[in-house]
C-alpha cells in the first residue's frame, strides 16, 4: 500500500524529477487536467476534484510519515490539486483570444504564487504542518491564480 501512497503523492513519480519537480508537475498537471476536462462533463469534473482532495489528503499524510518528511519536495500532488481548481473556474474567462494564452497564464501565475508564497500561503506553509497545509499552500496559489485572471478578463 505504502506504493499507491507515493505513487499518488509524487504524481506517478514526476515529484522525483531533479530539476524543478514543482514546475514539471504543474505542468503535466496542466496536460492531465485538461484532458480529464474534455472527458469529463462539468459535474463530474468538479465530483473528481473533491475526490483527488480527500484522497490526497490521507494519501500525502501516509506518504509523508512513511518517509519521516513533512512537505518533501517529492510530494507534488498538491501542484495538481492547485492547477485543478484553476481550470474549475477558467473557463468562465472569455476575453482571452487564444486558450494556449489562457493556460501559459494560468501556469505563470500559479508558479509565481507558489514560488513566492505571498500571504496566507507561506504562513500556511509554515503553521499548518500536516497534509492540509502541504495541499491548502497551492489551492490558494491556484485562487490568486483565479483572482488575477478574473482581473484581466474584466480589465482587458
Amino acid at each position: 500500500m505504502n506504493k499507491i501512497y507515493q505513487i499518488f503523492s509524487t504524481l506517478f513519480f514526476i515529484g522525483y524529477v531533479k530539476w524543478a519537480p514543482g514546475t514539471i508537475a504543474s505542468l503535466a498537471s496542466l496536460i492531465i487536467i485538461l484532458l480529464l476536462k474534455i472527458i469529463f462533463r462539468q459535474t463530474t469534473f468538479i465530483f473528481l476534484f473533491i475526490f483527488i482532495f480527500f484522497i490526497a489528503i490521507i494519501f500525502v499524510t501516509k506518504f509523508s510519515k512513511s518517509i519521516n518528511k513533512h512537505d518533501a519536495k517529492e510530494i507534488v500532488i498538491d501542484e495538481f490539486l492547485g492547477i485543478y481548481i484553476i481550470i474549475i473556474f477558467s473557463y468562465n474567462f472569455d476575453i482571452f483570444d487564444s486558450e494556449y494564452l489562457k493556460f501559459f497564464l494560468i501556469f505563470i501565475f500559479f508558479r509565481i504564487f507558489d514560488i513566492v508564497k505571498p500571504f496566507p500561503i507561506k504562513w500556511i506553509d509554515n503553521k499548518i504542518q500536516n497534509s492540509y497545509g502541504i495541499i491548502f499552500d497551492d489551492i490558494i496559489a491556484g485562487v490568486y491564480t483565479i483572482i488575477i485572471l478574473a482581473l484581466i478578463n474584466v480589465f482587458i
